[in-house]
């Protein structure tokens, strides 16, 4: 990968963009570390499109994708197109289940309702994909949900979480392999085990760490991802973090020191 390729999920500085000079701040932090993209989120504080493309561009940030509300992008398609339109976002991620499935019919039905909206945002120029967590590893008779998604959706891409998808009982190197050609974007962050109460061992629970702090083999999901044809690798640290601009240091670190490239570029 080129270091270029490396991008910021938003959703983790929730609590710092909520006004436009929250936003202001967190995209100089960002650009200053070294991010050159982000992942836009429905979290960011409201402000015209045009200004929040001002911005984006005042801190050479690509936006080369984003999230939305699941249920708006359902229910408020044109809307959602409208806006990524004037941003020139071109990929958006669906961001887990707004409705409850039940069962494999229902799951079924949810992902053909998905697959719908993956041609309707196509028709649009922009590219639908789904993102997991580890809800999505339910067994529905022989099927996890997020299979039933993929093989009953054909038109909708992936955009795979590696923490979720190993805290689910996946494989993410396997996923990645199983996905190749139908993911331009990877959300990377690690998975490990540890807890603020040290008073013993067992307190030990599942975590998500900065990248390269954890236990993944993040040689084998850089080197399947990069032969499977992702085009960004979206950091996310969006829980169990004191101080995310910390992590997405860490993490950035990391990524640069182990694995990208640091020249040439990729566009959005």
């Amino acid at each position: 990968m080129k270091k270029s390729q490396i991008a910021a999920q938003l959703y983790s500085f929730r609590d710092f963009i909520k006004t436009p000079e929250g936003v202001k701040d967190t995209f100089r932090i960002l650009h200053e570390m070294g991010y050159e993209a982000v992942q836009l989120s429905s979290s960011l504080a409201e402000m015209p499109e045009e200004k929040l493309a001002d911005l984006l561009a005042e801190y050479s940030l690509s936006p080369c994708s984003a999230h939305e509300n699941g249920a708006d992008i359902i229910n408020k398609t044109e809307k959602v197109i409208e806006k990524l339109k004037k941003l020139h976002c071109s990929h958006l991620a669906y961001p887990g289940p707004h409705v409850n499935v039940t069962g494999e019919g229902e799951a079924r039905a949810f992902a053909r309702l998905l697959d719908e909206k993956a041609g309707e945002f196509a028709s649009a120029g922009i590219t639908l994909a789904y993102h997991n967590h580890h809800v999505e590893f339910k067994r529905f008779g022989s099927r996890t949900l997020l299979e039933l998604i993929y093989e009953n959706a054909p038109g909708l891409e992936g955009e795979l979480d590696t923490h979720w998808i190993q805290r689910g009982g996946g494989d993410p190197v396997k996923w990645i392999r199983m996905l190749a050609g139908r993911m331009q974007v990877l959300h990377v962050k690690d998975y490990g085990v540890d807890s603020a109460d040290r008073s013993s061992l067992w307190n030990g629970k599942p975590v998500m760490m900065p990248v390269g702090y954890g236990n993944l083999d993040w040689r084998g999901i850089f080197g399947t991802a990069d032969a499977a044809g992702v085009k960004w690798y979206v950091v996310e640290h969006d829980a169990d973090v004191d101080d995310p601009f910390e992590s997405f240091r860490k993490s950035l670190k990391f990524i640069t020191d182990n694995f990208a490239e640091q020249t040439g570029g990729k566009s959005c």
